[in-house]
């Protein structure tokens, strides 16, 4: 019920506002605790003959709503907050002249200020207004001094039920508009649970469709990787197919020579199908390795077989895209590499990864490169990637692959935030902004390093550092 009440002063497009409605409630609701204990407070007052301070509670009650109200209706919070303070402060100043004082509840009530502040307006309003309770506190104590302790203005007679009635509706106030910050901050706080759990559904989703994307990029090389076997294939079974029939032939004449002659041409054709039917066989193979969930087990891997056919799937796979694609690569590979100790799936997807982005980066400046004018060499798309030992100061080896383009840069505004979950340069729907955020964890992982070198308009260089203990 009461949820609902205070919902009903807050703007309706505040209402799905998140963490900001919970502060929106606990103002609306401060508004109406103060309200309602205002006007509950008239009856005292009319019971001890405090007929000054009555109409200083209803006034206040009044001007409390209208304040509601106006919030309502689009006042905003900053200033409405602000002229309920000062309406407190002005309120508790007029109720410790006409209640005697010092010695009165309401000057004790000054230094409510600062709680009420912090509740509706955060820890800086409640700094200044614990500044400006001690100075009017410092005011009327100098008054009193000067001028003297005003007379209370209410039946002496019944002062211990004032002061009594006082305390405990002050005592309560304070207990309601606690709790009902509590409550807040607990409903916020199970808010805040379930959004991050949803984030974090999210963010796995995100990591899954960014490797289904790359999964996507490895089956369309792997697609055109397949196919020349295949062709091999068939092409070896027709010839058979039609050397069969020459046999046939062959042994109807009785012809035992030309029996054996196209028998061992078979033999050798069977052995070519057999060749290129395990060469399909091996990359169905790779292609399931990349498809199955990974155990995380790292072996000793060969890198530079791992570039030749990463760089390779990821050509084919761009081709299979983009038949406009066009980009020269070449492949420095250091024969002396050692192997390294690694997850073979989870840094084939890294360099699948550097790689893609470097095609692309090559191939979004040859689309906006102007031709060259007859007789000129123009803009030449290339990406070198490159393996060498590495030795450190301390003398272990490590291997360092490096991929380089000669596209169009990294802005250096933003080459800080590249490896920035969901950071992308590329347009809206081009990219999730997880691979190079997924292959610089991943490495991480490995206890290796991604660094990166980028100059605009000349191109960039991704270089991955692996250790080989």
């Amino acid at each position: 019920m009461f949820k609902k009440i205070t919902e009903f002063f807050i703007p309706s497009q505040k209402l799905q506002s998140g963490d900001e409605l919970r502060s929106e409630r606990i103002f609306v609701a401060v508004l109406l605790i103060s309200a309602l204990s205002n006007f509950l407070g008239i009856n005292l007052a009319i019971e001890i003959d405090a007929e000054l301070n009555a109409y200083l509670l209803l006034t206040n009650g009044v001007i409390n709503l209208l304040i509601l109200i106006s919030f309502r209706y689009g006042l905003n919070k900053s200033l409405a907050a602000g002229l309920v303070l000062t309406q407190f402060a002005i309120s508790f100043l007029i109720q410790a002249f006409i209640q005697g004082g010092l010695a009165s509840p309401a000057a004790a009530a000054f230094f409510l200020l600062p709680a009420v502040a912090m509740l509706i307006q955060g820890k800086r309003a409640a700094t200044i207004w614990m500044i400006l309770s001690a100075i009017l506190s410092l005011s009327l104590f100098i008054y009193e001094n000067q001028i003297g302790t005003p007379l209370p203005q209410y039946n002496p007679e019944k002062r211990n039920l004032f002061y009594f009635s006082s305390i405990l509706g002050t005592n309560i106030t304070i207990f309601i508009i606690l709790l009902v910050y509590e409550i807040g901050k607990s409903r916020a706080l199970v808010n805040i649970q379930s959004k991050n759990e949803e984030l974090i559904n999210t963010q796995a989703q995100l990591v899954q469709a960014e490797k289904m994307a790359s999964l996507g990029e490895l089956t369309a090389g792997i697609a055109h990787e397949i196919k020349n076997p295949l062709n091999f294939v068939n092409n070896f079974s027709e010839v058979s197919e039609e050397l069969l029939e020459e046999m046939i032939e062959e042994i109807e004449k009785g012809d035992l020579e030309g029996v054996k002659f196209i028998a061992a041409d078979l033999k050798k054709n069977l052995s070519k199908i057999n060749h290129h039917g395990k060469r399909a066989d091996a990359i169905v193979k790779g292609m399931l390795e990349h498809s199955r969930a990974n155990k995380g087990e790292k072996a000793p891997t060969n890198l530079n077989a791992l570039v030749d056919e990463f760089v390779r799937l990821s050509y084919h796979g761009l081709r299979a895209k983009d038949k406009s694609f066009n980009a020269d690569f070449k492949l420095e590979l250091d024969s002396d590499l050692p192997k390294v100790n690694v997850v073979a799936s989870d840094i084939g997807r890294v360099i699948l990864n550097l790689i893609n982005n470097a095609f692309y980066a090559v191939n979004e400046k040859a689309k906006i490169t102007p031709q060259p004018s007859e007789g000129e060499i123009g803009y030449q798309p290339e990406v070198i990637v490159k393996t060498t030992v590495l030795k450190s100061p301390s003398g272990d080896l490590g291997v360092e692959l490096s991929v380089k383009d000669n596209g169009g840069g990294i802005p250096e505004q933003v080459r800080d935030k590249i490896f920035q979950p969901f950071f992308t340069t590329k347009p809206t729907g081009s990219g999730t902004g997880l691979g190079l955020s997924l292959s610089y964890d991943i490495v991480k992982a490995h206890g290796g390093e991604l660094k990166v070198e980028s100059e605009e308009e000349k191109g960039t260089k991704f270089t991955l550092i692996i250790p080989t203990k």
